[in-house]
């Protein structure tokens, strides 16, 4: 009977957590490429965001509900109406992108760092393609003139 209770009687695992958590970033970043990744999707039939998307990425231990926002010019001035509710943030940005897609994305990410309702979240930047060959590293995103100044 003992037996029986320890392996039919447990009941159901506690659920898991559940995060809300908002990814934005410019066109061609990889934020769509990203999640569908950590979904365990294929990546290859990749095609960029309109609007938005929410995926649930499943972890061991929490479910993070991604919201992610478009990241084309016409789309960037309503992220803003999708941040309520977010617990965090992923930044994704092109390590490989011009000057100046850069320094769009430095005035984008500043602009969300000081966003009310984003000033308090946890950030997590994302140097995405660092595979390119004209990756820039880390180091050189942070030190560079127009640097992302994290």
């Amino acid at each position: 009977m003992m037996c029986f209770r320890a392996l039919c009687c447990k009941g159901p695992p506690p659920p898991r957590p559940e995060y809300d958590l908002v990814c934005i970033g410019l066109s061609g970043a990889g934020k769509t490429s990203m999640l569908s990744k950590l979904c365990g999707e294929s990546p290859e039939n990749v095609v960029s965001t309109t609007g938005f998307s929410i995926k649930a990425v499943p972890f061991q231990n929490a479910i993070l509900n991604v919201k992610e926002l478009g990241g084309a010019d016409n789309i960037r001035k309503y992220w803003s109406r999708y941040y309520q509710g977010s617990q965090g943030v992923i930044f994704v940005l092109d390590s490989a992108a011009s000057e100046e897609e850069l320094e769009t994305s430095r005035k984008e990410l500043h602009s969300a760092l000081q966003h009310p309702q984003l000033c308090t979240l946890p950030f997590l930047i994302l140097a995405n393609h660092q595979d390119k060959p004209a990756a820039r590293s880390v180091q050189e995103l942070t030190d560079c003139k127009g640097s992302m100044d994290i």
